[in-house]
């Protein structure tokens, strides 16, 4: 269907779609700029291969960028190519994907590849929330041209060879490349503008298996297949990753299943998609530690939500909830983190977090796993926020701050052993998970084990939730 694979950008294409599948839209687009001598430069396809295809059978659109031509540079009818692309996404209700490679804005056009530059992010401002958007860096990405990947839903990166920047590192003021890479796949992970990383295969190959999990529009279904695991399967050994949630997600899920989303950023907080019994679900999780493969701690958190944690978080509800994909939280968290960085944008990102929960409006389940203390707890999807299930481990902690604390707070003049009794009064009365389910605010105390086929039940009592929020353009949050 297209002689695309006979170069760069076409190969990756071919790479990325199930075999034979693509078909070339706009090959034979070339540049109509005549300035500096560009009638005499070769421009196949003015530098960028725009088509559709299928992966695992469901439709895609595609655009990748031929470094080969022009550098890939972004110019007049670049732009149109994509833009077209995204017209008929849209008509269609199927996902985009962008295998970014460029030198960025083509200078001989100038004007013309600004307005370029603006077709294209009004094309995708246009499709977010309507049709997944998924980019991927393969080359240079930068400039004007980082703010596609910005724009996009996922952005993947690859690790080796792949620079995504504002500005180049030698020109923010006292920095060297050699200093700080600020364009590598590394600095954008920890810094969260980028969800995954790796080789060029391992790109392709974590496209597909998130095209799997999403659905195609905002009006579509959830996917779902059917689950060959146990639905009733119990999770044993599930508590041991209580500060590390990763781990309980994939036991949670179908066949361990777990695609972490922005793992590298704000590792406070744990994001990504899991599968219950054969149905998407974005699942949202408070994190301690991380361990290492000899079980040492290799970074402590202490039970406490970041900034860059609340936002996280707050993007990626946000995406489940314009997609309609069912939301699970496991809440263990004792406050925020104090720090320079968390008072300056602490509670705007706690707002948009807060904001996020209390908007959407799919099926929205709680887990409180060890610890929920103070706002923080309040704002991860508590009854309060709207959560239409709440589930607590029997040995979990509810209430506004640890027990001793309160108890010194309360009676400041006590001595050893009636602060003990007072300390031991005030988990029993206020912050035991049996207080908490008498006032209403758990609605099942489970075992750990058990978690699997609480949530799978929960969310299938909810899979026809309807709920409706007050008429408005959008929220302001």
């Amino acid at each position: 269907m297209s002689n695309a694979a006979q170069n760069l950008a076409g190969s990756r294409i071919t790479q990325l779609l199930d075999e034979n599948s693509f078909v070339e839209i706009g090959a034979k687009v070339t540049a109509r700029s005549t300035d500096f001598n560009m009638p005499n430069a070769e421009a196949p396809s003015d530098g960028v291969i725009t088509g559709y295809g299928l992966i695992d059978g469901n439709l895609v659109y595609v655009f990748a960028q031929d470094p080969a031509v022009l550098g890939g540079t972004v110019g007049e009818m670049h732009a149109k190519k994509i833009a077209a692309v995204y017209d008929l996404a849209l008509k269609m209700g199927a996902p985009v994907i962008g295998l970014l490679d460029s030198a960025g804005l083509r200078l001989q056009e100038s004007t013309d590849a600004l307005d370029a530059f603006g077709q294209i992010y009004l094309k995708q401002s246009l499709a977010s929330g309507v049709i997944p958007q998924i980019a991927a860096v393969f080359g240079s990405c930068g400039g004007g041209l980082s703010v596609l990947a910005g724009l996009a839903d996922f952005t993947f990166m690859e690790k080796d060879k792949a620079k995504l920047f504002v500005n180049t590192p030698n020109a923010i003021e006292g920095n060297r490349a050699e200093v700080c890479d600020t364009a590598a796949a590394s600095f954008r992970a920890e810094n969260g503008t980028v969800d995954f990383t790796g080789t060029e295969e391992e790109i392709f190959a974590g496209i597909r298996s998130l095209v799997d999990l999403l659905p195609s529009n905002n009006e579509d279904d959830v996917p779902y297949e059917d689950c060959e695991d146990d639905l009733n399967r119990a999770c044993e050994g599930i508590e041991g990753f209580t500060a590390d949630p990763a781990g309980s997600l994939a036991l949670i899920s179908d066949n361990g299943v777990f695609v972490e989303t922005k793992a590298e950023y704000a590792k406070d907080t744990v994001t990504g998609f899991i599968k219950l019994n054969g149905l998407t679900v974005g699942a949202v999780a408070n994190r301690s530690a991380v361990y290492g493969e000899d079980g040492s701690v290799k970074e402590d958190f202490n039970g406490l939500m970041s900034a860059h944690g609340a936002e996280k978080a707050a993007s990626f509800v946000n995406f489940c909830d314009a997609f309609g994909i069912p939301v699970l939280t496991l809440t263990n968290v004792r406050g925020f983190k104090a720090s320079k960085c968390t008072e300056k944008r602490g509670a705007k990102a706690a707002a948009a977090l807060t904001a996020a929960f209390a908007g959407a409006t799919v099926p929205k389940v709680n887990v409180i796993t060890g610890e929920a203390f103070g706002s923080a707890y309040v704002l991860m999807n508590s009854k309060a926020l709207g959560a239409d299930l709440t589930f607590a481990w029997d040995g979990a902690r509810i209430g506004m701050m640890d027990a001793g604390l309160a108890a010194q707070i309360m009676y400041p003049e006590a001595g050893g052993d009636e602060l003990a009794e007072q300390t031991k009064k005030y988990d029993e009365l206020q912050e035991s998970v049996l207080a908490a389910a008498k006032r209403g605010y758990v609605d099942t105390v489970i075992n750990a084990a058990d978690t699997r086929k609480y949530v799978i039940g929960a969310f299938e009592m909810l899979y026809s939730k309807r709920e409706t929020r007050p008429s408005k353009k959008h929220g302001t949050v």
